[in-house]
């Protein structure tokens, strides 16, 4: 008969106990990781891009991560900045026949017909943008049919997506090498 001795169970034992939490928080700072990621590479973007501009733009990028209402990690990044939000999708006619990337469910609806912004105190968007300076009773005028969609967020997004599989097996392995130890 052979006689055969496991030293170490019990360690290894409460190791495999502790390795679903080890994997959520891997998976917990992945997504922080990642969303970190596309919201430095958003906000990149458009300060190299925005020739006018003070900034607030690009500062009104947010992230979060959450466990939504079905247990998953989800990261988000948003912007309240109706600047952002034009500018990502376009506004107008212009906007509607640009070319861009909409997240899933995401159907803008575009204004039809043109505008006109008061030219007192802008710079001259003639040309910058190449919107027709016209005179309304004495007053000068810009009129627009929109501006096409000069997207930054969308992608980000999609670059952080292509890193994601590295981040996270950066993040499993950092958190195994805690549990080694």
């Amino acid at each position: 008969m052979v006689k055969v001795e496991v030293k170490g169970m019990s360690q290894l034992k409460a190791k495999l106990d502790k390795l679903p939490k080890v994997i959520e928080d891997a998976v917990w700072d992945a997504n922080f990781d990642i969303v970190e990621l596309a919201r430095a590479d958003t906000v990149r973007e458009i300060q190299s891009s925005t020739k006018h501009g003070s900034g607030e733009t690009a500062r009104s990028y947010k992230d979060e991560v959450v466990i939504n209402s079905n247990g998953h990690v989800v990261g988000r990044i948003w912007s309240d900045n109706p600047t952002a939000i034009y500018r990502e999708l376009g506004t107008g006619q212009v906007g509607q026949a640009s070319p861009k990337e909409l997240p899933e469910g995401v159907t803008p609806v575009y204004r039809q017909t043109p505008w006109f912004i008061p030219a007192e105190g802008l710079p001259d968007l003639n040309a910058l943008y190449g919107m027709p300076l016209i005179t309304i009773k004495g007053k000068k005028f810009y009129r627009t049919n929109g501006q096409p969609a000069r997207q930054a967020l969308m992608p980000a997004i999609k670059g952080a997506k292509q890193q994601a599989p590295e981040i996270y097996k950066a993040n499993v392995q950092k958190q195994l090498r805690k549990l080694r130890g």
